[in-house]
């Protein structure tokens, strides 16, 4: 399985404004509170503290700007999927899902100054005809 990246987890963190940004987050963070399962019961009590990623998953949801939380996570995520199996397969199961749905992560930026005219925000637009009209009417800002 390839691994999750800081940058991805952090967008999407970063991207919680949309309906399908909230529910991958949402399918992301249900599947870190499953159960940590790792191979055998000796296995368990044999290996150290592993982190299921919930406080990653937490800390990063509480700023999603900053990248070593995304970093942390992405590394609790990889270890678990090393251990555990299931969550693996689980885990890319997300993913796949997650990268099939672009709208979930959406970044919308107007700079420059101030648009004179109209401003769409959106995705896949074709064929669109403004008409806008200037009021000459008013004096022209020095």
């Amino acid at each position: 399985m390839d691994p999750i990246t800081a940058a991805a987890l952090a967008a999407l963190a970063g991207g919680l404004g949309s309906e399908a940004g909230r529910q991958t987050w949402q399918g992301l963070t249900e599947l870190v509170r499953r159960p940590f399962r790792r191979g055998s019961a000796e296995d368990a009590d044999a290996a150290p503290q592993i982190s299921s990623g919930e406080s990653e998953i937490a800390a990063l949801e509480s700023d999603p700007a900053d990248p070593l939380r995304a970093q942390a996570l992405a590394t609790a995520l990889g270890v678990r999927a090393a251990l555990d199996g299931e969550f693996r397969v689980l885990l890319e199961d997300w993913r796949r899902r997650a990268e099939s749905e672009p709208e979930a992560v959406v970044h919308n930026t107007i700079s420059g100054g101030t648009q004179n005219g109209p401003v769409v925000l959106g995705r896949d637009f074709s064929g669109l005809t403004f008409n806008v009209t200037r009021d000459t009417s008013a004096p022209e800002p020095q």
